[in-house]
């Protein structure tokens, strides 16, 4: 039945004062207090190619303006009316508004141009202001996708990955601006890679994700920097699809409370905090408290991915954990648990360690991040770490080392022992912190001899690194290094850094160690003062030689001189004195990676993904890699945001 006038009226000055309010506040903010003008935001659109979709119910929330500046002065930003009650617009406002209150509705589609996922009104405004202020999810429009030129640039590759994804779902609302993002929320659906999707799943998750962001939007603020679809790919690490399927609105924005802070963090990977120096527990002042009262003894648990007959790297942990019990006997106790080889292994191990009091949980290979974020937000109350680096979340404190440094110290032995200017580099995984290994020893072989090129294969993929390399005429190669410091790691298996004698037989020279039970103490021992890092930032420790944590394992095959020096080295590392890319260094293409004069960040040594001019080789495609090396490359990958994800086969 219809309403009369006066509420039309009623209506029109409830939404003009909102109108109102709503420029005011984006005027002071400095923000543009009216809809976007497509024209003027993107004046390449003029010449797009375009194509006409079907009328389709889209999204309201996607509506953020109009095709050309018309009459966008008379709306504010999120289309509620300006103009006095007593204009013609009032008046065809007040209209609109009675229809659509009235049994019949508002039933026209308006003309609209979508670009980039975002709609702009051509013709209809009005409607939209008067269904957006009721709340209306969807409205009925006839559309006109416009076509942005491929330029590589990401936020036009994930729209063109939204039109496939569009294709097979139907479905507006989710919108991804970085590649692979698309096929990540499929695989935490369930999907596989091309496989169909039903009308019943696409509507549901066209559901799901409307009641997530409704919850997301009542927590979020006015922080603009935090998106929706970029929480639900982290918020999908934690609980399954099923389950957000299944929470009803309490349930959901509590489970999204208990994320918060990850969500936060992870929106701005530059805010992540590198530390690179390990602090006394009496420098606890600069950091937050977690554990209220100074505890006196703590349960410390260690999550391994196979066992320490079958893992060389997990020996070293072991080894680590070992020395941590040793060197604070009486303060700690050790518990260690193999075989965390899958999701559903490690979370159980996870929550065994921690049922049987583990205080700090310290998973030690980069593919048990997943599992460490879920018991985090499962057990607040224990502290949790991962062995990895560039990790932008709170709830867990990701730790790795240094280890360019020791390849520095390596590559200026490899220099200095090479006689006919070739060495060769058998790079472990394309991971970040690798280039930074690989142009590190680059500038130690520079060092030591100028006119050496450096021959670079690589372990991860088919190729006999050590027969390639042979053959290519290198009589000093660099490989894997050795896992804990035992020397005898060096006079086997082609471990460190050797030299070929006159049988083709490796001759051990040197190679980086790390020394994980100096990380664990330095971390325990600041824990047992009752110090540890606060739950609102990401905190990355990154320590190197002047934290003990790396070491280099030189054999009595180094001679005197070249020993002597790399002493001196290690000795200028370990007192802060020296800054291996403190040196003008070229890539491969001529850019510079580092200048010489202005000191990398700890996150550009993390995340350089060139190599250096005199390294001859190339980092090798996801596809080239062997398969047990791809989960590491998808966990760390330098180009794992390019990596559409395989299929969560859990679901």
């Amino acid at each position: 039945m219809p309403v009369s006038d006066s509420s039309g009226i009623n209506e029109y000055i409830k939404a003009n004062r909102l109108a109102i309010k709503e420029k005011k506040s984006l005027e002071a903010m400095g923000l543009n207090p009216n809809p976007a003008v497509l024209e003027e935001l993107f004046p390449e659109t003029a010449h797009a190619s375009g194509v006409d979709l079907p009328v389709t119910e889209i999204p309201t929330d996607r509506i953020v303006g109009a095709v050309s500046p018309g009459r966008v002065s008379a709306f504010s930003a999120s289309f509620l009316p300006l103009p006095e009650p007593n204009t013609e617009f009032g008046a065809k406002w007040i209209a609109l508004c009675e229809a659509n209150l009235s049994d019949t509705g508002i039933r026209d589609p308006i003309d609209c141009v979508e670009y980039l996922g975002s709609f702009y009104v051509k013709e209809g405004n009005k409607r939209v202001s008067v269904m957006r202020y009721f709340g209306a999810v969807r409205i009925s429009a006839r559309v006109r996708r416009l076509l942005p030129p491929r330029t590589g640039e990401p936020r036009v590759e994930a729209y063109y990955e939204f039109i496939d994804f569009y294709k097979q779902t139907g479905i507006y609302d989710v919108q991804f601006t970085a590649p692979g993002d698309y096929a990540r929320l499929a695989a935490a659906v369930g999907k596989k890679p091309g496989e169909e999707w039903t009308e019943r799943e696409s509507k549901q998750l066209a559901s799901v994700f409307c009641c997530f962001k409704e919850a997301f939007n009542s927590l979020v603020g006015g922080d603009r920097s935090l998106v929706a679809e970029n929480a639900l790919l982290l918020f999908l690490k934690v609980y399954t699809y099923p389950q957000l399927a299944e929470m009803s609105p309490q349930e959901l924005k509590k489970a999204l409370s208990a994320v918060w802070n990850d969500i936060r963090t992870a929106s701005d990977p530059e805010a992540l905090t590198v530390k690179a120096e390990a602090e006394s527990g009496e420098k606890k002042g600069v950091i937050q408290k977690l554990i209220s009262i100074v505890p006196k003894h703590l349960d410390i648990a260690f999550i391994y991915q196979g066992d320490t007959e079958s893992s060389a790297w997990t020996r070293g942990h072991a080894e680590g954990a070992a020395h941590l019990e040793k060197a604070l006997s009486g303060s700690v106790t050790v518990r260690e648990y193999c075989h965390a080889d899958t999701p559903e292994e490690a979370e159980a191990l996870i929550d065994r360690a921690v049922n049987d009091g583990a205080h700090l949980v310290f998973t030690t290979t980069p593919p048990l991040l997943d599992a460490a974020l879920k018991a985090a937000v499962k057990y607040p109350k224990a502290v949790f770490y991962n062995c990895s680096a560039c990790q932008p979340l709170s709830s867990v404190i990701s730790y790795y080392c240094r280890t360019y440094e020791g390849k520095f110290i390596t590559g200026a032995i490899a220099g200095a022992l090479a006689e006919n200017d070739l060495v060769g580099y058998i790079g472990s995984y394309p991971i970040m912190g690798v280039p930074a290994s690989i142009n590190a020893f680059a500038l130690g072989v520079s060092m030591t001899n100028p006119r050496a090129r450096i021959l670079l294969e690589w372990s991860c993929t088919e190729i006999d690194c050590v027969k390639k390399l042979r053959a290519q005429g290198a009589r000093v190669i660099s490989n894997r290094d050795i896992p804990t410091p035992d020397l005898s790691y060096l006079s086997h298996d082609y471990y460190g850094t050797f030299v070929l004698d006159e049988n083709e037989s490796p001759v051990p020279v040197a190679s980086p160690v790390w020394m994980w039970g100096r990380l664990y103490e330095n971390i325990v021992s600041a824990a047992l003062s009752g110090s540890t890092e606060k739950k609102d930032q990401a905190v990355n420790y990154l320590w190197g030689m002047d934290s003990g944590v790396i070491d280099v394992a030189l054999s009595e095959n180094v001679p005197d001189g070249v020993r002597a020096l790399a002493d001196l080295l290690m000795e200028r590392l370990k007192k802060g004195e020296l800054d291996v890319f403190g040196r003008k260094l070229y890539a491969q293409d001529g850019s510079l990676i580092s200048d010489g004069e202005r000191k990398l960040s700890w996150l550009e040594i993390l995340r350089m993904d060139k190599l250096a001019a005199s390294v001859q080789g190339r980092i090798p495609e996801y596809g080239e890699l062997l398969p047990l090396s791809r989960p590491l490359v998808r966990s760390l990958g330098i180009y794992k945001e390019k990596l559409p994800p395989e299929p969560d086969e859990r679901l």
